[in-house]
């Protein structure tokens, strides 16, 4: 059941995002998504008296795993969103499973390439494939759009993968852990979005339509409290129950709900290649999560 509202969780932020677009910058919607969830665990964890880390090196590894599972992830997609449709970014994101499959064979060294492990990774770069289309560049989708979707979903794998290796013999239980991320990730997200915004000369408490600004900000506010602070506790119930690489496997009904509410509210569409190629990384997701049969010894 958790697994399932997860899904359905995560794929409403890719429509949540879109909405965000129509009145803020990519850097403030992101900003914002950190800052509110980062807020909503304080308070979650304040009420519930968890005791947050409290050596500095436990914070430090916490950060590290912040910049690929916070920072980079939220503004890679919202950013790929300004490109792309919100259905295109949603399918993005279903190559968490690829990248979390490969990263944990390149950082951590208990893991190993097994025959199934492989096809799902080849299988999965086929499907990214169909969906760029990389040989037309009429029909196809923005590619660079897509990339920049398709490296937030490898962000995940390699943020995944590191909590995994990283924290392993250090104890931040349940909420713990979440909260932490927001908070250390709220300084990166912040650093980022003034750079960028005196770079490019606007303002970050400026909206570039008022108007759509009031739906902007409710989208922002219910991506930050639900589809990040509630969303990451789940997740970690989850990757606490089965491991990160089968967790990361919700990814392939996520891509289902990001289109699903793309077409129905945003009226969006998919090309007949970029649903085959959904189809294929999807397939790869499932392939990845499957566990081998444990043989029967005989008797």
């Amino acid at each position: 059941m958790l697994w399932i509202s997860l899904a359905v969780i995560w794929g409403s932020s890719f429509l949540l995002m879109k909405l965000g677009l129509e009145a803020l910058h990519p850097m403030q919607i992101a900003t914002l998504r950190i800052a509110v969830a980062a807020v909503t665990l304080v308070l979650l964890a304040a009420a519930m008296r968890v005791q947050l880390p409290r050596d500095a090196r436990t914070w430090g590894l916490l950060a590290v795993c912040s910049l690929f599972l916070t920072a980079l992830p939220f503004t890679a997609f919202v950013v790929a969103e300004t490109r792309i449709s919100s259905s295109l970014a949603g399918l993005g994101n279903a190559a968490t499973p690829i990248a979390t499959v490969l990263f944990a064979l390149l950082l951590l060294p208990s893991d190993r390439l097994t025959p199934r492990k492989l096809a799902a990774v080849l299988l999965g770069l086929v499907g990214v494939v169909l969906i760029a289309q990389p040989w037309t560049s009429e029909a196809g989708p923005d590619l660079v759009g897509f990339l920049i979707a398709v490296g937030g979903a490898a962000s995940y794998g390699v943020g995944w993968t590191l909590n995994r290796r990283l924290l392993a013999h250090r104890e931040v239980p349940g909420l713990a852990q979440p909260t932490a991320l927001m908070v250390t990730g709220l300084p990166m997200v912040l650093l980022a979005l003034l750079l960028w915004s005196s770079i490019e000369g606007w303002s970050p408490l400026g909206s570039h339509d008022p108007g759509a600004l009031p739906l902007a900000l409710l989208a922002t506010a219910a991506l930050g409290v639900v589809g990040t602070g509630l969303a990451y506790v789940l997740q970690f119930e989850v990757v606490r129950a089965v491991g990160p690489t089968v967790a990361a496997t919700v990814t392939y009904l996520i891509p289902v709900v990001a289109v699903g509410l793309g077409v129905l509210v945003l009226g969006e569409r998919l090309g007949v290649w970029e649903v085959v190629g959904a189809a294929v990384v999807i397939g790869a997701g499932i392939l990845v999560g499957q566990r081998p049969k444990a043989r029967v010894a005989a008797v």
